[in-house]
């Protein structure tokens, strides 16, 4: 048999056979004796003499962790399983290793010591690995030793939750900016430093808080940005960006000593990596003082001060920093892979951000340097300046921007036929950018035309133009829709939609899917049709033949279909093709009822035909759900063949959106149907029950299951009495669900929640009103009332609960008219609540209107 470290060198083969046997192998070791298998691992690593020592290192790696959140819990259980002197053992060994001579075996020593620490520190075990990593930083001059501690140091810090490691945050920042110093002799000591100080940046806020700590960080970081080692530089620079999102509050002295003639000076580094970084710096400044915009906006609507002060960096550094961004965006090459992030992409990024930051200031510079460029013989200039151009379009005011764009125009269009691709592909992103902020600027008579010619001919030209032609259309329709208002019987892209349709059609035929065109072209006629005024209708009646011709083509080769790569392309085909078909369906209503039929045979071909986690399925119900809401009870004739599908979707728990999308059919289902949905109300009822009950169902499906028991109770009116008494249960627990303080997205769902709680009591009080049956709610009242008691008294609570649960305080006084409620409607905070609902700032119209009708209910009910 094999020796360990003889199938560690196959998995590395060349050969297919030899690696696959070996890595099952590996896998049988780990299974029949676990120990033993990581036992020989570490010994491997550890083995001076050994040339297996890094797959081994790695497969050691593999053994404690996943990215897999499940896998992990599994790996880490394994672990622990193993008694504690073995573990001790490993453990030892591979401390030892991060100094051993071959510094790619220390590395991975590194990363399993990361994977050990991050399953035995939550545990409040091996609470000393930080004191003895600490301990080789001081006593030894062994660089690989210094250099593998500091890596291990920084992917702990990387891999375990903050709160763990704060206890030692004084001496773990102390060791890395020692390391990190600028009279540390070897640079990859220092670079090791700086990327633990990275990882660590997190955890040390206290420190941050003393000056003189955070004096002498950023001293060392700010050195460090000088390394003649580039690695050091991009890491320093890296470290300064994370910094600027952490603590931006602290930074006014620092940008004012250092980092601000640092940053700039970095932007002009001929090497690309570390100007991308610098670039990077000002990119984040610029999104954190948007975001202290908008909390200075929110502040000002409630008369609050604002916690952090915007210093406005961006604004400051403006006159230098975008006159180098403006030349970084001309330095790029023919040859530049367009999915490759690059310097010309970062500068791009940074110019449109630096405009939503600073507003009006940017414009003046930017068209300068538009107008000295846009006809320049250099390619590179002319991309450039349509770059800086369409990038300015956000931010700045409208009134200042309508003139350049108004007079830039006819250019634009013109420029769609530059001989340089990149040039035309640029041009039809701003023509997209104008579309989409600013399409005032475009005059019917004068540019539409001519603007819609460029863009289809842009669509016949290279695929990774027709993206962006299509962005550009789909922009103008939704636009110039709005202008005009929906459902208008014509609209100014009614004498184009036939041309442009026929024109993305071309394009959906092709085989290929090259810089994603066909998906493109399928979602630029998904929002042309959503768009659409009625006069195209004729031209949608034959588009929605065509589609259903096509989707009843890829469903004939489908057992053809053979390989991953091709099943995945005709999946996301058919996924496009739906698409389209879901939005006819929306558009055109009922003149859908001929191809019904026909509709419902395809999707329930497809259905039969996709395995039980296929994405297809949810396009399918998606459709589905269009079809229902456009047939109304006309849809019943379809709901017995159906009820199979639905009810296996709504019992795939682990493919939860399909789950969702089956929980908003039954709603659909049920408000088209009316009673005469009933017969299925009590497999609807009963499955929606034990979803709720489900430990494994993600949890973003439950706020809708307690919505659709309202649409189940406005169907089938006073029948829904005889799922009262267990829906109101079920309801009041997840009535208990509370947010802690500061847990942001426990308060987003818990809101989420509460808003499918009232939706379902609202569709259970008018039901049963509608079926005369009001009184079997009274031994519930008192409980609602307690419920909408504690939403009202949340300072969290959002504006759309506010407005659903004065809404349900109106039904309930509409349903109980006799005084029966009377007591529970004059309580102090039902009047507050009423009051705040109608006069609040914050509040929206609607709000307010509701609050005025629930207002006159309240007063009828309590005479």
């Amino acid at each position: 048999m094999a020796s360990i470290g003889e199938i560690l060198l196959n998995t590395l083969s060349p050969d297919q056979q030899i690696r696959e046997a070996a890595t099952t192998q590996l896998e049988t070791a780990a299974s029949e004796d676990f120990k033993q298998y990581v036992v020989m691992l570490c010994q491997e690593l550890g083995n001076e003499q050994s040339q297996a020592r890094l797959p081994a290192g790695l497969a050691l790696k593999n053994a404690l962790t996943a990215r897999e959140y499940v896998r992990r819990g599994e790996l880490s259980a394994r672990w622990i399983s193993i008694d504690e002197a073995t573990r001790d053992q490993i453990k030892s060994l591979v401390l030892t290793t991060l100094g051993t001579s071959d510094i790619r075996a220390g590395n991975v020593a590194a990363q399993v010591v990361a994977a050990i620490a991050a399953i035995e520190l939550p545990l409040g075990q091996w609470e000393d690995v930080i004191r003895l990593m600490l301990g080789n930083l001081q006593t030894t001059d062994n660089t690989n030793l210094k250099q593998c501690t500091l890596q291990a140091i920084g992917f702990v810090c990387e891999s375990i939750h903050r709160d763990i490691l704060t206890s030692q945050a004084n001496n773990i920042l102390t060791a890395v900016v020692q390391g990190a110093r600028k009279d540390e002799p070897s640079e990859a000591v220092r670079y090791a430093a700086i990327s633990a100080l990275y990882n660590s940046l997190e955890f040390v806020e206290e420190n941050f808080k003393r000056e003189g700590e955070r004096n002498y960080i950023m001293q060392v970081v700010c050195e460090a940005t000088q390394s003649s080692d580039v690695q050091v530089q991009v890491a320093s620079f890296e470290c300064l960006v994370r910094i600027m999102q952490l603590y931006y509050e602290h930074m006014p002295f620092y940008m004012q000593k250092a980092l601000f003639g640092l940053t700039v000076q970095g932007m002009k580094s001929e090497n690309d990596r570390v100007a991308l970084q610098a670039v990077e710096f000002w990119s984040t400044v610029c999104e954190e003082e948007i975001d202290l915009e908008s909390v200075r906006q929110d502040a000002i609507q409630s008369g609050t001060e604002p916690d952090v002060i915007n210093y406005n960096f961006a604004k400051a550094a403006l006159p230098e920093t975008l006159s180098v961004l403006l030349q970084l965006m001309a330095k790029q090459d023919e040859d530049d892979d367009e999915d490759d992030w690059n310097l010309s992409m970062a500068a791009g990024t940074c110019l449109s951000l630096t405009a939503q930051c600073v507003g009006d200031p940017i414009v003046p510079p930017v068209i300068q340097f538009v107008e000295a460029n846009i006809r320049n013989s250099e390619w590179q200039f002319r991309e450039a300046s349509v770059m800086a151009f369409g990038s300015i379009l956000e931010g700045p005011s409208t009134e200042l921007l309508i003139p350049p764009v108004a007079q830039a125009l006819p250019f634009l269009i013109e420029m769609m036929n530059d001989p340089v691709v990149k040039v035309k592909d640029t041009t039809a992103w701003t023509l997209g950018r104008v579309s989409q902020s600013l399409v005032e600027c475009i005059k019917p008579e004068v540019h539409l035309q001519p603007l819609i010619e460029a863009l289809v001919r842009g669509l016949e030209d290279s695929n990774r133009i027709v993206s962006n032609c299509c962005l550009s259309l789909m922009n103008l329709a939704e636009q110039l829709e709005g202008i005009q208002g929906p459902d208008s019987q014509t609209s100014l892209m009614s004498p184009f939609f036939e041309g442009i349709v026929t024109a993305l059609m071309q394009i959906t035929g092709r085989n290929t899917n090259e810089a994603f065109s066909r998906t493109s072209a399928y979602e630029a006629i998904s929002v042309m049709v959503t768009h659409s005024a009625k006069d195209t209708f004729p031209t949608i009646s034959a588009l929605s033949t065509t589609i259903l011709d096509r989707l009843e083509q890829t469903i004939a080769v489908q057992s053809q279909i053979v390989g991953i790569d091709e099943r995945n392309s005709h999946s996301e085909l058919q996924s496009n093709i739906c698409s389209v078909l879901t939005n006819i369906i929306r558009r055109v209503g009922k003149e859908i009822v001929p191809l019904a039929d026909r509709i419902m045979t395809v999707m329930l071909q497809l259905l039969s035909a996709a395995s039980r986690h296929s994405t297809i399925l949810e396009d399918a119900f998606l459709a589905i759900g269009a079809l229902t809401t456009a047939l109304e009870s006309e849809f019943a004739r379809y709901l017995e063949t159906f009820a199979p599908f639905l009810f296996s979707a709504l019992q795939n728990h682990e493919e939860y959106q399909l789950c969702s999308i089956a929980v908003g059919l039954i709603g659909d289902i049920c408000r088209g149907l009316g009673a005469a949905s009933s017969p299925y109300c009590d497999q609807f009822m009963q499955t929606l029950w034990q979803n709720l009950q489900s430990p494994v169902l993600h949890r973003n499906v439950k706020p809708a299951i307690l919505s659709c028991f309202g649409d189940i109770a406005l169907a089938i009116e006073g029948q829904f009495g005889g799922y009262l008494d267990v829906t109101m249960s079920v309801l009041a627990q997840a009535c208990n669900l509370r947010a802690g303080p500061a847990d942001y997205d426990m308060i987003d769902y818990v809101n989420q929640l509460r808003e499918g709680i009232v939706d379902a009591y609202v569709g259970i009080v008018q039901g049963l009103k509608a079926g005369e049956r009001s009184p079997l709610l009274l031994p519930h009242v008192p409980h609602v009332f307690e419920f909408l008691n504690t939403v009202y008294n949340d300072p969290e609570r959002s504006d759309n609960v506010l407005r659903s649960m004065i809404g349900l305080i109106g039904d309930l006084a509409d349903s109980f008219p006799g005084g029966e409620i009377k007591q529970f409607l004059l309580a102090d905070w039902i009047s507050q609540c009423l009051k705040e609902g109608r006069s609040s700032r914050q509040n929206s119209v609607t709000t307010k209107e509701v609050a005025r009708w629930a207002k006159e209910m309240v007063k009828r009910a309590t005479m």
